[in-house]
């Protein structure tokens, strides 16, 4: 049974109208229980037990349940709020039988933190069959042990080898597979940032450490991030509190942000540095970006040892991670009360259910190929010389290097060789899963002496090749979804800068490093990648298996693939040049300067560019359209491709149907209108899903892993976006609200069909011009790729045509210029099917062979003796030798006809082709000896390069023109009056370098330019133009030099002429257009050059002569086209005066119109239409209309001096009209204006292209009215619908204008323009003394359309009058949308009548207000008061506020007022509207500045408002009212500010220490306030707690500026950040933001009124400016009417607290009412501060707020005093009685095992305060006495229940940190030794908040009365505050570190007592035994004797040492002794005694 008890929420969102009624459904399995609803109410508690049966099977450790919250509507859908999704992981595991989820955010749809969180709690019993899965990695391992094995190493076995199931080792079960987070959420939160380098900041936050291992360490943090580093300060023991934050500020790349780490390593500074690191954790950047809000609040990571992957935690760290972008608010952090009792194991910082594994990634690199050369020839020369063989083709020597989460590994280098077999495998040993997204593969080219190059970089997305599984909704509890990183084996294709080799260095070479986008293909390599858990490899570089190699093969077989592209046109070239040619490659096939492949016919004729007679040029190629060939061999992967093509069909079906959609919502079309759109894109796309599966697998001979994962997971995914579109069908409530879903939808379809397997290259489209590589396009194969499989399989593009912008390569502007666009239609598919191709071709397809004939003429003779270096017959550049009878048709090709002359059209321009008006020019030249006579030169008549031109009387005018005038001489130049100009010829030159006007002696030549315009004759209406006359029958064609600039009339100048000859081919045996794929090769060579000259440069032979094929279009169709240019807006400003004067040039295929140029202006209306008659196009009408050509806007800015400036491109597709009877008219839409690839604007156009039919009668739309000669408008029916309508501006004045080219702006006007017309307001007389406007409201009638998406913007412009009649434009600002402006007139609300505060002031002058306090308070009354504000201060009441009980003692209970906080600014909180209900601030901008800067600065501000309202047609009609009528006055006033500065918040530290000393700077006008001596040192959260009084006058000095400044002593004070109130909207607001309402009217106490008025006054004020009566009083102000209401004091006051300190109930009853009318409350409000130094980003927060009083109303309230609270002091007493069951360390002498303990104790913050007992030495048993007392005094905040602790944290410190700091006692047992260090036996910390309750006998004490509290919250009561006991005895355990576990070391004895400071005086009690030994008095310990110290007892060792161990040796010893004595006495007395008894002398 499954049992959820569903307890309450909190914080849900507001709806629009009034509160929610929640209800809440629980989703297990697909089953659904839904909860009661509440009505009305935002933390809805419901206590609710829903139950689900299991039906015996048990939860796995993926199970889940989904909780959803939604708003209960009884008619209709219910509305969805919010949901979570919780893991039942613990439960699964059978670790916990319930699952308590505390404020579980709440998140809505597209995963975005809603601010919410709901409590649930989870019950399980297991069903009795079930046994956990022996699969399941969680079972048997917590997710603690990431290491695999914590307790030994059986998390290893948990995996069976057999166990694996699935191909390639995949993941068994969802649990250990990767979270890849889902990837759709990432690309949402991230899309938005733009791709350029940008400010960031990350902020890291060192909460505490828990669990760190080791004895005795001293552990300190450091964080890495983006190569800054920053450390925490050291701390001691093994549970370190840090609570430090850092600060990392980078400028980049979003993308290269989000792939950098942030490493967090834990340091033990004690040890030495080799071993001293504990343990670290790595994340990307990006993973923290990609979490809610961009943040980790307060998470555990689990530390780990880098070095050894199999070791377990290494202890935990507790942080916060932000990462703040531009614009971002940082995320408030919420501290839990519970919090120090977290549990680590539930909020561990890991992708959700997933323990951290060592994984190998198994990288196989078997091969590559296509490498282009990277050395030059040289030493391969030098062989040649030497007779060597040379190896040019192979000059390269790569290897392959992979990198993947910092790892990085090579293969061998393979030297000289273009296609190397590495055959090596390299294994990556990661985490896994990774934070870590890519793996990153580079080959590089390996040098001897240089670095090594780039070849190529690819990325294998870990994203695209491994699942999670979490990807797919629905279908919850199965895992079989997700699976590990795999790929291949498969070819990855390089991309880089073009191959062409060259010594120099290649500006394109970032490219190969894959930064920006390749222009050109380098080769591929064959890679395998598969991920292996556990395990670790044994080498990290390794030989394949020869078996693997063989098994790779057959994924190498290739097939033929042909690629035909006809190009259909070439236009919009920017400039004429050499000529141009276009190469098709795909690989290496088809590039025409690589020798590796065979030539093919992939580039089209050179042809010349001819201007389109407007700003273009176009190619001309007419009927006969290039085409190019190209075969090549690729792997099959259709299987692949064909799955691609078919998700991208639907996608692209769907986003055209959403278009059309969003454009439906935007334009307000009716709901049924609306729901028929929806439907239509709803029904098309199930069946899209339902009708196109993609194909399945089987059968294919290169399947790999990856491919059957991705087709499992792409199915599961289409099923449910499927099956969600049936359930949105069904059961959506509001359209509207759908978008986001389908959007998601879009994303997530766009992601299934990444293909991560391409083994096919792009196609690439080059522009040559000449020899030289310009510009390209790269084309994935997939997209023109042809299939059997169906039609939705082809690419979209195949056999179509489409429109190709070619761009440069790593353009730097980003696309602001185009190269050329070109209409190509191309083809790609298998040689196999290339019957298929006919179908798609169009026209008859034609190849030739050509070469041209060269002649030259000598002394008047055309013949080919003057050829010097040219050949007889040669190809088209002159450099290559043939001949006719070289040339051999290719394989299965016969020739058709014979040689025959024929003139290249393209190739001959004139230059004035495509002009309609032309100055023919030519220089007449004369010369002469210094000083001599000037005679005629010898070449007298010259073009401008002094090449040889025609005398002027040979110039004849051409057919078609007519002259303008006779030739005359140009003297408009730097020349002479007669038009001269002179030279010097200095040898070798024959003609002068450089020319001037004025003649001098020395002068030998000189020139002028003689100049004849003509222009093009009119063609009668009717007459075809005649074609141009054909030049010389017999097709030679002529030009002054060998070059390219051929022309078809001989002239006498020309010296060299040729023609071109050609022979045509056909296919033998095969029909249709499929034929051409069989030419590959050239045709042929001169065979006697290849044995004369074998060096020659191969590429010269190259493709030189390949056939060219052309495709010719029998016919053309002529059309129609008409462009309707109405409107643009918002575009950029150009010039200096802010604006720009923008004109448009409008390109259509080869034809170009311009608009007329507007004058200073960012929102033109042109209003034009441009007529383009007879378009000529060639193919078929329904291709066109299928796949209309674009019509191109490009908009410029015209300059009167320089160039035009590019404002942007817009693309807009044409309406096709085949039938012009068709009633269809096009809408004008709007077309986003792209530059650099940024929006720049938006224009409002549409186009339509009409078919002319055959017979000439036109059809054709009525010519639209014109404005001018030429100027046609946008006709009637297109052109928007409009009505008359007023306009109100109410201009109130101006605030901030910076000077104008350095002159202050002192006398301003107002214009205001809106669609075409314009007012302007009067002058503002002196901006210092009044900045507002004298009289304030403007009218103007304008035309305006009807439709909101069509309005044009309200324009403002800011004139300066200035001396001498100059009025330049200051400043102006656009207002694009009028709709918040719009007002119904005839509804006066209380915003109508607009009075103010002020106005009423003005009215009726009020006497001055007196307050007067009551002073004569009995004595009693004041002690009470005094007494009070010890227990309740304002401080109080802002913890109230917070919802901090504990910090607020009795405050709650006595009733009193409870204030707002915001947690945003007042202007943000969005019921006061940003407090601009009177009037709006507009920032006013000017144009571009000097230094280049493309943003616009702002240059002031300008207040007021506006109304739209329409007015009646009939002018008879009386107009309405006007809307802004009683306006206050508008002069300065004089007011009393006071700033109350509360508190700051996550400050950035501007110290090196990564603090800060923050203190407030307060300007006002010219006041300011400097609190630098009051700075907070060492503080990045200080409390300010100040109040500053100021005086100013409003409107001058609206602007209060608060900044913080860090204090440095030496050097300048830095400025943290500032924030800026405007005070002028403050007062002017009708929200009553001068001064927060109260809760109650008190009248002392801390709450006392604080305002100027009574609350009466107030309400009557509010009564007149809302237009009602006076308030009425009845029975003594005790009820009240109002608005037509009754309010009474008992309906306020019923059930609250009546205190001392409330006034009057008449004005307690006018505060209530007031409080109903939405006015602003007493509040705090929480303002972010910023700085110049990072615009945008958030430097910290200031909780603060403001009051505005004006003088003129008397003097406000008493302030309140908000400053800080001061800590208490209190002292600990800890007596340590006794110790017990010490580990005894040594041996004594004699051999007993004994210690000499003594015990040391501190508090954590305070150890220079430690205190130790004295020795209680040798103790044999482990028992010690010592009845010492330590003594701990320290200050502590008890309403925060934290030690306050000040110190200097180094000795050079200038100020003392405040540190806060929880209550701990550290205890520790050592064993003393004299001669070396001392030893440590054990430690015991106890938190005075929460203590464990000690053991009353040591038998009863043991270690796990210490783990209840280690991890966890309380399990029993046992703890308890020692603040509110006062004082408890007993036994504690103290524990010690061996092998990695805790044993115990001993138990002491304590009784712990917390004395406040007045006890301290009355109970004293000395340190250790000292005087006063009292309370409790300490006797003497009583130790046995046997404790002493041996070395300054010598007695005492005697008696207890020596006596005690040696007594009977002692005893022994004497006996022997004396026995000794007596036989030594004995012998020495026996031979006298002998002797004697012998002799017996004495008888």
């Amino acid at each position: 049974m499954l049992r959820v008890v569903v307890e309450s929420a909190k914080g849900l969102p507001k709806k629009t109208l009034g509160a929610p009624d929640p209800i809440t459904t629980v989703i297990f399995r697909d089953d659904k229980k839904k909860t009661k609803s509440i009505d009305n109410e935002l933390n809805p508690v419901w206590n609710e037990l829903v139950e689900f049966d299991l039906k015996g099977k048990a939860l796995d450790s993926s199970s889940y349940i989904d909780v959803i919250v939604k708003d209960y509507e009884t008619i209709g859908k219910d509305k969805f709020l919010g949901s979570a999704k919780i893991s039942l992981r613990d439960l699964a595991s059978g670790q916990a039988r319930s699952l308590p989820c505390k404020n579980v955010p709440l998140v809505s749809e597209s995963g975005q933190n809603i601010g919410a969180t709901i409590n649930l709690l989870v019950g399980y019993d297991a069903p009795a069959n079930a046994v956990p899965n022996p699969n399941d990695p969680q079972a048997g391992e917590t997710t603690v042990d990431a290491g695999g094995g914590g307790g030994g190493e059986e998390g290893n076995e948990t995996l069976p080898d057999g166990s694996q199931s699935g191909p390639a080792g995949m993941s068994p079960s969802g649990g250990q597979s990767v979270n890849l987070r889902q990837s759709l959420s990432r690309t949402q939160s991230r899309y938005r940032l733009a791709n350029k380098p940008q400010d960031f900041q990350i902020r890291v936050r060192i909460i505490e450490a828990r669990q760190l291992p080791g004895n005795n360490i001293k552990p300190v943090v450091k964080v890495y991030v983006c190569g800054q580093t920053h450390r925490t300060r050291i701390k001691r023991g093994n549970n370190p509190f840090f609570d430090e934050i850092f600060f990392y500020n980078v400028h980049m790349l979003p993308t290269d942000l989000f792939d950098q780490n942030i490493s967090f390593r834990v340091y033990n500074s004690y040890s030495l540095r080799a071993d001293s690191l504990m343990g670290e954790f790595k994340v990307d950047v990006g993973y923290v970006y990609d979490e809610p809000a961009h943040c980790v609040m307060r998470k555990w990571l689990l530390l780990n040892d880098p070095d050894d992957s199999s070791s377990g935690a290494k202890g935990y760290l507790k942080v916060s991670l932000f990462v703040v972008g531009t614009g971002d608010d940082p995320p408030v952090e919420k501290r839990e009360s519970n919090d120090d009792q977290d549990d680590i194991e539930s909020n561990l910082l890991l992708p959700a259910g997933v323990t951290l594994r060592w994984a190998t990634l198994s990288l196989k690199v078997f091969r590559a190929e296509d490498i282009p050369q990277m050395d030059d020839a040289f030493v391969q020369n030098l062989k040649e010389i030497f007779g060597g063989e040379a190896n040019k083709k192979n000059l390269v020597d790569p290897f392959l290097e992979a990198s993947f989460a910092g790892r990085k590994l090579c293969t061998q280098i393979i030297e000289t060789n273009a296609n190397p077999e590495w055959n090596e495998v390299l294994n990556l040993q990661v985490k896994f899963p990774s934070m870590c997204e890519r793996v990153k593969l580079t080959v590089f080219d390996w040098d001897r002496l240089t670095g090594n190059d780039a070849i190529g970089t690819t990325y294998l997305n870990l994203a695209n090749i491994a699942s999670s599984g979490g990807e797919v909704e629905g279908n919850s509890g199965e895992s079989e979804v997700g699976f590990l990183p795999v790929f291949g084996p498969c070819y990855i294709n390089l991309y880089g800068s073009p191959r062409e080799f060259t010594g120099f260095p290649d500006p394109y070479e970032d490219l190969n490093f894959g930064k920006g986008e390749g222009v050109a293909y380098r080769g591929r390599i064959l890679v395998e990648l598969s991920t292996k858990l556990e395990g670790k490899a044994d080498k990290a570089v390794d030989k394949i298996h020869s078996d693997d190699v063989l098994v790779v093969q057959k994924y190498q077989r290739r097939r033929k693939y042909c690629l035909c592209a006809v190009f259909h046109s070439a236009s919009m070239i920017q400039e004429p040049g050499e000529p141009i040619q276009f190469e098709v490659s795909i690989g290496n096939y088809g590039n025409k300067l690589d020798t590796t492949c065979k030539p093919l016919a992939s580039t089209t004729q050179y042809s010349c560019a001819i201007f389109d007679g407007n700003h273009y040029y176009y190619l001309p190629w007419a009927n006969t359209k290039p085409v190019v060939v190209v075969t090549s061999y690729w792997e099959d992967i259709s299987h692949r491709l064909d799955s691609v093509n078919i998700i991208l069909y639907i996608t692209h079906r769907l986003q055209s149907n959403l278009e059309e959609f969003k454009t439906a919502i935007l334009a307000k079309v009716s709901d049924n209108q609306l729901a028929e759109v929806w439907l239509k894109l709803l029904n098309q796309l199930i069946e899209d899903l339902e009708s196109f599966p993609t194909p399945e697998l089987e059968g294919h001979s290169n399947l790999t892993t990856l491919d059957i994962q991705i087709k499992k997971l792409r199915d599961r995914a289409l099923t449910s976006i499927k099956d969600g579109a049936r359930r949105m069908r069904e059961e959506a409530g509001e359209i509207r609200d759908t978008l986001s879903d389908l959007e998601s939808w879009v994303e997530k379809l766009k992601m299934l069909a990444e293909e991560p397997q391409s083994s096919m290259p792009d196609v690439i489209i080059w522009m040559l011009r000449g020899e030289k590589r310009v510009a390209c396009s790269r084309i994935p194969a997939h997209q023109i790729l042809y299939s059997t499989f169906s039609e939705q399989a082809c690419g979209q593009h195949c056999g179509k045509t489409q429109t190709v912008y070619l761009q440069y390569p790593m353009d730097k502007n980003k696309g602001l210029k185009v190269p050329v666009q070109i209409r190509v239609n191309m083809w790609l598919g298998l040689s196999a099917h290339e019957k298929k191709f006919n179908s798609y071709s169009e026209g008859t397809f034609s190849v030739f062979a050509e070469l041209y004939e060269n002649q030259a003429q000598v002394f008047g003779k055309w013949g080919t003796t003057g050829l010097v270096g040219r050949h007889k017959f040669s190809d088209v550049t002159g450099k290559l030798k043939l001949k006719k009878e070289y040339f051999i048709p290719p394989r299965g090709w016969e020739w058709e006809s014979e040689w025959f002359i024929d003139p290249e059209k393209a190739l001959l321009t004139e230059a004035d082709a495509g002009h309609t008006e032309f100055m023919d020019e030519v220089f007449q030249n004369e010369t002469r000896f210094p000083g001599g006579d000037w005679k005629p030169a010898s070449e007298p008549f010259t073009d401008v390069n002094g090449e040889k031109s025609r005398n002027p009387a040979e110039f004849d005018c051409p057919p078609g023109w007519i002259w303008e005038d006779e030739w005359t001489v140009d003297i408009n130049r730097a020349v002479d009056d007669q038009g001269w100009e002179y030279g010097v010829t200095i040898p070798p030159d024959d003609k002068p370098r450089s020319w001037v006007p004025a003649e001098k002696m020395y002068h030998v030549h000189r020139r002028r330019r003689l100049i004849r315009p003509r222009k093009r004759s009119k063609v009668p209406g009717g007459a075809a133009v005649e074609r141009r006359d054909q030049g010389n029958p017999e097709g030679w064609e002529f030009s002054s030099l060998i070059g390219w600039k051929f022309h078809r009339k001989e002239r006498s100048s020309d010296t060299f002429r040729r023609r071109r000859w050609r022979r045509k081919m056909a296919p033998e045996g095969r029909l249709g257009a499929a034929a051409i794929f069989q030419l590959e090769g050239a045709l042929g060579i001169d065979t006697e050059e290849k044995e004369k000259d074998s060096k020659g440069d191969v590429t010269k032979l190259f493709g030189a002569n390949t056939p060219t094929v052309s495709c010719s279009f029998d016919r053309s169709y002529m059309y129609h086209l008409r462009v309707y240019v109405h409107q643009a807006r918002n575009m950029t400003s150009m010039d200096k005066d802010s604006f720009s004067d923008p004109y448009a040039h409008v390109s259509f295929l080869h034809v170009s119109k311009t608009t007329e140029k507007l004058r200073a202006t960012l929102n033109p209306t042109w209003d034009q239409t441009l007529i383009f008659n007879d378009v000529e196009i060639y193919g078929d009408p329904q291709k066109i209309a299928y796949h209309p050509p674009n019509v191109v806007l490009e908009f410029y800015d015209s300059d009167q001096v320089g160039k035009d400036e590019m404002l942007g491109r817009s693309i807009c597709t044409p309406l096709v009209k085949l039938n012009s009877g068709v009633d269809q008219t096009p809408k004008l839409l709007w077309h986003p204006i792209i530059q650099k690839g940024k929006l720049a604007g938006e224009a409002l156009v549409a186009a339509e292209l009409i078919l002319i039919n055959k017979s000439g009668d036109s059809d054709l739309p009525l010519v639209p009215p014109k404005r001018a000669e030429n100027l046609y408008m946008v006709p009637q029916g297109i052109r928007p619908v409009v009505q008359l309508t007023a306009v109100e501006i109410l201009a109130w004045g101006l605030r901030n204008m910076k000077p104008y080219q350095l002159a202050a702006i002192s006398s301003p006007s107002l214009v205001v323009e809106c669609g075409g017309q314009r007012v302007e307001s009067a002058v503002i007389r002196n901006m210092k003394k009044s900045p507002n406007f004298p009289s304030s409201v403007l009218f103007i009638k304008v035309l305006l359309p009807k439709e909101e998406m069509y309005t044009p913007p309200i324009v403002l412009k800011v004139i300066d009058h200035r001396p001498f009649g100059r009025k330049p434009v200051v400043g102006q600002c656009t207002i694009s949308s009028l709709e918040q402006f719009r007002c119904d007139p005839y509804v006066i609300t209380a915003e109508g009548a607009m009075s103010s505060k002020m106005a009423l002031m003005m009215a009726s002058p009020h006497k001055h207000v007196s307050i007067t306090m009551e002073e004569k308070r009995p004595l009693l009354e004041a002690q009470v008061a005094e007494k009070e504000k010890e227990t309740v201060d304002w401080w109080s009441k802002f913890y109230v506020s917070l919802g901090d009980q504990e910090k607020c003692g009795p405050y709650l209970k006595k009733g009193y007022d409870t204030l707002k906080i915001y947690d945003c600014e007042l202007e943000d909180v969005p019921e006061f509207k940003g407090l601009t209900d009177f009037c709006d601030t507009f920032k006013l901008q000017r144009g571009k500045n000097d230094n280049g800067d493309d943003d616009p600065t702002v240059v002031g501000e300008f207040k007021g408002s506006f109304k739209v309202y329409p007015l009646p047609d009939d002018p008879g009609v009386a107009p309405p009212p006007r809307q802004f009528r009683e306006l206050p006055d508008s002069g300065p006033q004089e007011c009393l500010v006071r700033i109350y500065v509360v508190r700051g918040m996550d400050l950035q530290p501007k110290d090196n220490n990564g603090s800060c000393d923050p203190y407030i700077k307060i300007s006002l006008g010219k006041n300011t306030i400097d609190d630098r001596d009051h700075y907070l040192p060492y503080t990045l959260n200080p409390v300010f707690g100040r109040m500053f009084e100021m005086t100013c006058f409003l409107p001058q000095d609206k602007d209060l500026k608060i900044s913080v400044y860090d204090y440095d002593l030496l050097t300048r004070d830095e400025k943290v950040g500032e924030t800026v109130i405007d005070l002028e909207n403050r007062f002017l607001s009708r929200y009553n933001s001068y001064c927060g309402l109260p809760q109650s009217y008190c009248i002392s106490g801390i709450n006392q009124w604080r305002d100027q008025l009574k609350p009466s006054q107030i309400l009557e004020n509010l009564a007149r400016l809302k237009g009602l009566s006076k308030p009425r009083t009845e029975d003594n102000g005790n009820s009240l009417t109002f608005n037509g209401k009754e309010y009474t004091l008992a309906q306020f006051e019923n059930n609250k607290e009546i205190h001392q300190h409330l006034g009057p109930p008449y004005e307690r009853l006018c505060l209530h009412v007031l409080r109903t009318q939405a006015l602003v409350p007493e509040h705090v409000e929480t303002r972010t501060l910023y700085s110049t130094f990072q615009p945008n980003l958030s430097q910290g927060q200031l909780q603060m707020w403001v009051d505005v009083f004006p003088k003129s109303l008397g003097l406000p309230g008493p302030p309140f005093d908000i400053t800080p609270r001061k800590p208490k002091k209190y002292f600990l007493r800890a007596v340590i009685w006794n110790t017990t069951d010490v580990t005894l360390d040594e041996t004594s002498i004699t051999g007993e095992r004994m210690s000499d303990i003594y015990v040391k104790g501190w508090m954590p913050g305070m150890e220079e305060d430690k205190q130790k007992t004295d020795v209680h030495y040798r103790s044999l048993d482990g028992d010690g006495n010592f009845n010492w007392r330590l003594v701990f005094g320290f200050d502590y905040l008890p309403a925060e229940q934290l030690c306050l602790v000040s110190k200097k944290e180094r000795f050079w410190s200038l100020d003392k940190t405040e540190f806060r700091i929880p209550p701990k006692l550290i205890v520790q047992i050592w064993d003393n030794d004299k001669f070396s260090l001392d030893d440590y036996l054990g430690t015991v910390e106890l938190d005075l908040r929460n203590l464990v309750a000690p053991a009353k006998t040591p038998e009863k004490c043991s270690l796990d009365m210490m783990d209840n509290v280690e991890i966890g919250p309380p399990k029993t009561e046992q703890n308890k505050s020692l603040f509110a006991q006062q004082s408890v005895r007993g036994w504690w355990p103290c524990s010690i570190e061996q092998d990695g576990k805790k044993v115990l070391g001993g138990k002491v004895e304590m009784t712990l007592e917390i004395v406040s400071e007045v006890d301290a005086d009355e109970r004293p009690a000395g340190k250790g035994r000292d005087e006063p030994n009292m309370n409790p008095k300490l006797d003497l310990p009583n130790r046995p004797e046997t404790s002493f110290f041996w070395f300054t007892n010598p007695c005492k060792t005697m008696k207890f040492i020596v006596w005690r161990r040696f007594k009977w040796v002692f005893i022994g010893l004497i006996i022997l002794i004396i026995l000794v004595l007596f036989i030594a006495i004995l012998l020495y007395s026996l031979p006298n005694y002998i002797s004697m008894k012998i002799v017996k002398p004495l008888s």
